[in-house]
Order: C-alpha cells, then structure tokens, then sequence
C-alpha cells in the first residue's frame, strides 16, 4: 500500500513540474523578442576624434536604423566613474525630428555650452524606438578650454586675389562676388595655433554637388577643383602655418600658387587633375575653403565662403 502511494505521489510530482515548464515555454513564447535600433558611420568630434573645446562648434553623426520606427533620439554628455572635475556638469540634447522614420542621416553641430567643465566625459547616444527597444551606445570625448586645446587651428588671413588685386580680404568682397572665365583666381590663408605634422586644402566646389567637407577624410576629389595643397611636418612649437610662406631674406612669396578660371588641370599634386566630368567649369554658385588636418593632434579645421564664378 505505501509503495503504491509513493507511485502515486510521484507521478504527481511529475505531471506538476512537466506542467510548469509548459507554462514557462508559453511565458517565453508570448513575450517578443524586441528587434533593436542600429548605429552605422558614428563620429563624434571631426574625424571621429573626440575632442571637444568650451564655447565651440562639436560634430556629430550617426546613421540610424529602426527595429520598427524611430521615436527620438538623444545625446547625452555625462561624468565618467573615476574622474575629477571643477564642478558638477552634464548636458543633454534630444531630436524629436526623426519621429516616424525607420532610417535617419544625423549629421549635428551644436556649441558646447560655456558653463561645461573640462574634462574626460562619457558620450552617450541613446535611439528609442516606437515598439519600446532602446539602443545605447557610449563614447569618449574630451573637453577642453580653448587655450588648453593641443593645437587649435584658427583663420589668421583668407584672402582671394582676383588678377592679382583683392576679391575677398577681412571678411567681405571688394566690390562685385562674382569671378569669370580668364579670371586668375590666387589665395593666401595663414593659419594660426599650429605645431606636429598637418596637412592644408583649398578647395573650389560647385554648390550644386552638395559637397562641403569638413575633414580631409570627408574630400571627393572627383567634385572639388583643388587650388592649393601644402603640409608642414614635426613642429615642436606653436606656429603660424600659410600656404605662401616668405623668404625672410628677400621678403618675397617662395610660393603663391594660382588656377585660371577654365584651366585645364587644377593643382593636385603631383602633376594637377583634369577639370572635368562632375567638376567641370560652369556658371554657378561656388564654395571656396580651407580644409586642415593635423594628423598628430588628430584635430580638424574648416571654413568656406561663397562667390558666383560666370563662364
């Protein structure tokens, strides 16, 4: 009798627990599996280097893709475990713009704020999506105050020369913005801040291309006419850096380069790149710019302005 009822109890025991991980497969199986956000081309800072200075312009980018739709996105700047700082700081900025939208280009520039504190941060960039997936993706940024930058790239002189007499000089055109064919375009800019090894372009973009790098790294030199290039290398100290050095002795230019408008080669180095297909000579609106890196300090610097070139 006690045998059978021990039989008893334990098909009992059995049929409970087979019975509860039934339950558990149909708990698992009600309960979906979220599909998540993804991140693709990440930069934070210009060239993805994550510095940032006080005060100033700060680049970010991300390409994102919803698991379902896209509700917002944020940044988040936040103090990281270990480290000291001057006061207490964090900043947050959130999109609402992508709402909806399964796929995003994000392509940001915001100041950051004067009140930030220097020091090393976590740069947390956050993608929610409609179905309640969140994606969250951490960085390393750096911030600095301006005069504790490693090298700080700043535009000392940017003047263009239309045959030979000022077309552009201190921030505004002398007289008519609009260059034609024959024209000799030159242009002198003189960067200050400089020191290690860097690398300057002048560019000349058609605006219709859409083009407008902002590194080195971002240049398709299949749509910008190139004016000038020039390099400087392993400079122990702060210097301004130009593309028309002086002979101190004879206090000449030892270089000034120049592209007549219609050229048929612009100045790629080393013997020029054909002006033609997409950067053929047109009318048109025009970008005309400086793009710098420093490839020691992995520090970026860019700045453009606009003219009307009539062929």
């Amino acid at each position: 009798m006690l045998m059978k009822i021990k039989q008893r109890y334990l098909l009992i025991l059995s049929a409970m627990v087979m019975l509860l991980a039934a339950c558990g497969d149909d708990d698992d199986a009600s309960t979906p599996v979220l599909p998540e956000p993804t991140l693709d081309a990440v930069e934070v800072g210009y060239s993805n280097n994550g510095i940032a200075a006080i005060g100033r312009d700060f680049h970010f980018n991300a390409e994102v893709t919803a698991g379902d739709k896209i509700s917002r996105v944020l940044v988040r700047i936040q103090p990281r475990s270990g480290e000291t700082y001057a006061k207490s700081w964090s900043h947050e900025i959130v999109w609402d713009q992508y709402k909806g939208a399964k796929n995003a280009a994000i392509h940001k520039h915001f100041d950051i704020p004067a009140d930030a504190a220097e020091g090393t941060y976590d740069f947390v960039i956050i993608v929610e999506d409609e179905n309640g997936a969140t994606l969250e993706d951490v960085h390393t940024i750096q911030i600095f105050l301006p005069e504790n930058l490693p090298v700080d790239p700043q535009t000392q002189i940017f003047t263009v020369f239309r045959n030979q007499s000022f077309f552009y000089r201190r921030g505004k055109f002398n007289g008519d913005s609009t260059l034609i064919r024959n024209d000799t375009l030159a242009s002198q800019v003189t960067l200050g801040g400089i020191k290690g090894s860097g690398k300057m372009y002048l560019l000349l973009i058609n605006k219709k291309h859409k083009h407008r790098p902002e590194t080195a790294h971002d240049i398709d030199f299949s749509k910008v006419i190139v004016f000038d290039v020039y390099q400087h290398d392993n400079w122990t100290e702060g210097n301004a850096f130009t593309n028309t050095p002086i002979d101190p002795d004879k206090n000449v230019a030892l270089r000034f380069p120049r592209v007549k408008i219609g050229a048929a080669t612009d100045n790629l180095m080393p013997q020029g790149s054909p002006i033609t297909g997409a950067k053929a000579w047109e009318s048109g609106d025009y970008y005309f710019g400086v793009v710098y890196e420093n490839t020691t300090y992995h520090v970026d610097f860019h700045q453009y302005i606009e003219f009307k070139i009539s062929y």
